[in-house]
Order: C-alpha cells, then sequence, then structure tokens
C-alpha cells in the first residue's frame, strides 16, 4: 500500500474571480423520479464496509432508472452541470476530472473561484481512486488515512465530508481543489446521489445547485428558480430530509478539526474513536475564516466550502436574535419595516423554541400602520429546523418580505449548524444587551 503525496498539481491561474460561460442553453428540462425506485446490493462480506464496491438496480420500466442513466451519460458526455437531489441539499453535479465542466459549476452559481468544491462518490472503491496519482502503476493500492476510519464506517453513506490529501498529478481537474492540497469527499445517503455515482463510474464534483450566497436548495423548485436556462436537466427527487450541507471534517490536522457543521453533530463525531477532542474551527465577526492555530487569515483561501464567504442568505434583511434574547415586541417590528409608513411593508417572522405567535390584536396593531406579518414555526427539534430552514428562508423572498426576524437556538446537537448558517445570512446579530 501507499501513501499518497500531499503536493498535487498547482491550479492554472485564474484571470478573474468569475468565469465566463459560452454555452447556451434553451431549456432546462425536470425529470420526476421516485428514489424508493433505487435498490442496492452491498457487499456481505463482514471485513469490509458495506459500500465498499455496491451496484445498484431499478425496475426496467421505472422513469428513475431511464432518469438516472440519462443524468450519468450527460456528467460523461457533456460539459453542462446536472442538478440531482441529495439528502442534504440538492447539488450541481459534473465530472471532477473535467476542466471546462468543472468551470461550468462555478460559472452557472457565481461562485468565486478559490471556493473549493465537494466529490461525491458511490463506493469506498471511488474514494481510494481518488487517491491514485495519474500515473500510478494499476497494481499499487491507495489507502485513505485511517483516521477517518471510525467516521467512515458510522457516518457513510450520510451527510459527512472528510479532506483527503491530493496525491502528485491528480485525476481530479485543479478547479475543483482551488489552491488547496486536500479535497473534500463524501458519499451521499440519498439513493438518486449514490447510484448516479454508480452508474457514471465518475467522481462527482458538486456543490449546491443554487446561485451563489443564496439559501440551498431544498427542492427542485428551488433549483428550476435559481439555475431556469443555466443548466440542461434536474432530477426532481422530492424534498431534502436533512435539509443543511454536510459537517467538514480535517483529520489531517492536529487535532482534528470541524471545518463546517452541518448534518452530523458535534456530539455525535465526538464519539467516534480518535475524534473525542476534535475542535471546531471558528470565523472571526464576519463569517470569514480566523486566524490562529485554527485557520487562515481572513483573506485566504478557504480549505472548505461555507468559511469565507456571505452564504445561506435570503434578498430580504435578516435579523438573527441569539438565544435568551427577548422576542421583539411590535413596536420594534414595526421599526424595521422600512417604508412602511407611505405604503404595506411585509415582514417575516421564523420563530423556533420560546417565542410566541402573534396574537390577533397584535396583527392588528401592524397591518393599521402599513405592515402585514408572513409568521412561520421552524418548529422545535434541531432535526425539524435544520430540515425546514432554508425553505423557509426562501419562502420570505417569495413573499415579498423586507426583513425577517429569526429566533436562534443554542448551538449544541442540530443546533450547531443551523446557527452557522443563520450567522453567515444574517444582517443584524442580536444579543441581549442590544435589546
Amino acid at each position: 500500500m501507499t501513501s499518497p503525496s500531499s503536493e498535487p498539481v498547482s491550479p492554472p491561474a485564474m484571470s478573474s474571480s468569475r468565469i465566463t460561460f459560452p454555452h447556451r442553453i434553451t431549456k432546462t428540462e425536470v425529470l420526476s423520479i421516485n428514489p424508493s425506485d433505487v435498490k442496492f446490493e452491498l457487499s456481505a462480506d463482514p471485513s469490509v464496509h458495506p459500500y465498499e464496491d455496491p451496484t445498484f438496480t431499478t425496475s426496467s420500466s421505472s422513469q428513475t432508472g431511464k432518469a438516472i442513466l440519462l443524468a450519468a451519460e450527460r456528467l460523461r458526455s457533456s460539459d453542462v452541470p446536472v442538478a440531482f437531489p441529495t439528502e442534504t441539499v440538492y447539488g450541481l453535479g459534473a465530472d471532477a476530472t473535467r476542466d471546462e465542466a468543472v468551470r461550468n459549476i462555478f460559472t452557472i452559481k457565481g461562485r468565486p473561484a478559490d471556493n473549493p468544491l465537494i466529490v461525491h462518490i458511490g463506493s469506498l472503491k471511488q474514494a481510494r481512486e481518488l487517491l491514485r496519482p495519474a500515473n500510478a502503476s494499476p497494481a499499487e493500492t491507495f489507502e485513505i488515512p485511517a483516521i477517518y476510519k471510525p467516521l467512515i464506517d458510522k457516518f457513510w453513506p450520510g451527510p459527512l465530508t472528510i479532506l483527503l490529501p491530493l496525491p502528485l498529478n491528480s485525476k481530479l481537474s485543479p478547479h475543483v481543489y482551488a489552491t488547496q492540497t486536500t479535497v473534500g469527499v463524501r458519499m451521499p445517503a440519498h439513493p438518486v446521489a449514490l447510484a448516479l455515482a454508480l452508474a457514471s463510474n465518475l467522481p462527482i464534483a458538486a456543490p449546491s445547485a443554487n446561485k451563489s450566497g443564496l439559501p440551498s436548495p431544498t427542492t427542485a423548485k428551488h433549483v428550476a428558480v435559481d439555475l431556469y436556462k443555466r443548466v440542461e436537466l434536474i432530477l426532481d427527487g422530492g424534498s431534502c430530509n436533512v435539509g443543511l450541507e454536510s459537517t467538514v471534517v480535517d483529520g489531517l490536522s492536529s487535532p482534528p478539526a470541524i471545518l463546517r457543521p452541518g448534518g452530523v453533530s458535534l456530539e455525535q463525531i465526538r464519539e467516534c474513536e480518535g475524534w473525542e477532542g476534535v475542535i471546531v474551527h471558528k470565523e472571526d465577526g464576519g463569517g470569514n475564516s480566523g486566524g490562529g492555530a485554527n485557520g487562515a487569515a481572513s483573506g485566504a483561501a478557504p480549505r472548505a466550502p461555507g468559511m469565507k464567504y456571505k452564504h445561506y442568505s435570503p434578498t430580504c434583511g435578516v435579523r438573527l436574535y441569539l438565544p435568551n434574547t427577548d422576542q421583539p415586541s411590535v413596536e420594534m417590528l414595526k421599526s424595521t419595516a422600512f417604508g412602511s409608513d407611505s405604503r404595506v411593508a411585509r415582514l417575516g417572522v421564523l420563530r423556533t423554541r420560546q417565542w410566541k405567535e402573534l396574537d390577533d390584536k397584535q396583527v392588528e396593531w401592524l397591518r393599521e400602520r402599513n405592515v402585514e406579518l408572513v409568521e412561520e414555526s421552524l418548529g422545535t427539534s434541531g432535526e425539524e429546523i435544520s430540515r425546514k430552514l432554508f425553505g423557509a428562508l426562501r419562502r420570505m423572498d417569495d413573499e415579498g418580505v423586507v426583513v425577517v426576524h429569526i429566533e436562534g437556538i443554542e448551538e449544541d446537537m442540530e443546533g450547531l449548524a443551523v446557527m452557522n448558517r443563520l450567522k453567515k445570512a444574517a444582517s443584524v446579530v442580536i444579543r441581549r444587551r442590544d435589546v
């Protein structure tokens, strides 16, 4: 067995942070599929992971199977990315080994070129191939660093991304990893995403299928709104059941670190051998990578997605209230309804665990002052709040809300990822002393 080198080929210089997209798309096709139609045959050998080298089947008459094979063929033959469901959010996927296909991801999204991508695989066999240099002998074998074995055994397939060292002469397009010497790799739990990686036999580079900066898409409709006539094919597999992106971990650093909180919690990771002392990457007040042992200076290229740039934000203003902050009064709500003295303004309120629904008298008081309220509960459990968050933020924009007031939650279990996203989306963060 061979240890991969951590010195990949340097990516080519880019003339700007945005890339010009020359391809003209006249139609976006949305194909409805049923994820339950996909069946997997896993390894029965107890000495290997069940997803060491799985295969999948669908009914011969299944629209799902035909759609997956069509999308796989598009990935192999076209440089136009394909949108598909995962358990976290919808992804915008392209062959991670082809420069033009990967470049088009950045162009379609308007994504900064130094923001690396996560590579999705359908088996551990595919994951290990990412460690193989392009000029390596087929007889050589390459192993995933042992630090990741407890996480892979427990959380793959699932919402967890691991950083792997890049070999010299990596097969991956340099645009996948930008200036980094590592690449984020994930085995998704969604049957369509898994089947697509297996059917195409490709590593699939796939960020969220939305315009950069907006809330991530958790339905095919969200994708279509953002990327109509920017992609040719969207696989509609229904709503995502996690609703937040994957957790990104770095086991190559000491101590190991969570670079981006997500669908697997800090507490769950700390239960795994070798990860008891895992730390959470800290950010500065502006949502940038912090300096010191945990990160680079704020101007440095991010080591993983979601670490540097403003993300997850609707076009309306977002006021985030940290836990134990008083619920805003109707007078405070009215004061944020900019322009409402001369015309009707809409305000949003997203409640979680403590805030009370406004009563009819309060709603009427606002209405008399040209303020309409769009109010919604995200639920009380971390799992429910995670699943509903991005959809609710998008609905605020759909309803024409000018400002949305959001009740934050404690940063434990799923709350760490929820608050990570909300702090990046927020225009204003309100603490108890601010009220």
